[in-house]
């Protein structure tokens, strides 16, 4: 015969062990469902448009820069399934023992009547109530409620429903290009359509001498992959040679001149081939003698006979 303090211990791990199992009440699994893209880079470019003509017969030209993307676009459906109980608090047990007794006497009514009615009442009154009862009378576990219901995933499935490259072709907008002239380096930035405006005649070109740079070189980098592109813009002899007579046309100081030297300084830019220069320096001379309407006027009037160039009313 076993002794009473090893029957005592072993009701004692018994207990236990049910109050360990039974606490927490098993609800019915949810499960979600969502859709997720996952998008992986295969290449990733840099490209440099020069522009025509090849050689830089101007000092402005317009330089056009893209970057070029192609991903493995994949599809997958996801669904997370998700166990669901009802933690135990014992002050429940207070009421859910008596409910479960009635529900457990409804439920056995329930399948006498179910035998009767040949199997037509639904499982939830049939079964439910029983199981609710059962729940309810166990002093170690609660009745099920989906209102106190917590939950823990137990599992991810994913099913791939497609697979597809997907290539795009964007502008290298408001970011930054390097541009070498000599033995200066420029950190120039394009706008927002992609496009780097290169100009010899303004600034930070216009404070070195270009005289003996023969090319541009233009350098791109994107340092999140270190994909990069460069391109090298030959500069004309022909360029060259004017470039110096052209800086001081532009910026020499303009107020101590008489209009005929302004008249000079336009017309020459035109001669040289420098026509959206001579067409600015124009511009700013009429606004600068926009408070002097007789200066004005006869600075026109010199433009028109000694340079052929007339200004449209509007510019006035």
């Amino acid at each position: 015969m076993f002794k009473p303090s090893t029957l005592t211990l072993g009701s004692v791990v018994l207990c236990g062990a049910f109050m360990v199992s039974g606490c927490a009440n098993h609800l019915s699994q949810r499960s979600e469902h969502e859709e997720r893209i996952e998008r992986k880079l295969l290449e990733h470019k840099l490209q440099v448009d020069l522009g025509e003509p090849k050689t830089l017969e101007l000092p402005q030209r317009r330089v056009r820069i893209h970057e070029y993307k192609s991903f493995e676009v994949t599809d997958f459906e996801v669904t997370r399934h998700y166990d669901r109980y009802t933690p135990y608090q014992p002050w429940r047990e207070i009421y859910e023992i008596p409910l479960g007794a009635v529900a457990v006497v409804a439920g056995v009514g329930a399948n006498v009547v179910n035998i009767i009615a040949l199997g037509t009442l639904p499982d939830s009154v049939t079964r439910d109530w029983i199981s609710y009862g059962v729940a309810g009378l166990n002093p170690f576990m609660n009745a099920p409620s989906n209102g106190r219901a917590q939950q823990n995933l137990a599992g991810i499935d994913e099913v791939q429903t497609d697979k597809r490259i997907e290539n795009s072709t964007l502008p290298w907008n408001e970011r930054p290009v390097l541009v070498k002239a000599g033995n200066e380096t420029h950190e120039l930035s394009t706008d927002r359509n992609g496009v780097l405006r290169v100009n010899l005649l303004d600034s930070p070109f216009a404070e070195q001498d270009l005289s003996r740079v023969t090319r541009l070189y233009i350098n791109v980098e994107d340092e999140q992959d270190n994909a990069r592109a460069d391109a090298s813009l030959p500069v004309s002899r022909s360029l060259r040679g004017k470039l110096l007579e052209a800086h001081a046309l532009i910026y020499d100081d303009l107020e101590d001149d008489e209009v005929s030297q302004w008249v000079h300084r336009v017309k020459r830019l035109s001669e040289l081939g420098l026509e959206e220069q001579a067409s600015e320096l124009e511009q700013s001379l009429i606004e600068l003698t926009r408070n002097d309407p007789q200066l004005q006027a006869e600075f026109l009037k010199a433009l028109a006979k000694d340079a052929g160039r007339l200004v449209a009313p509007s510019a006035q």
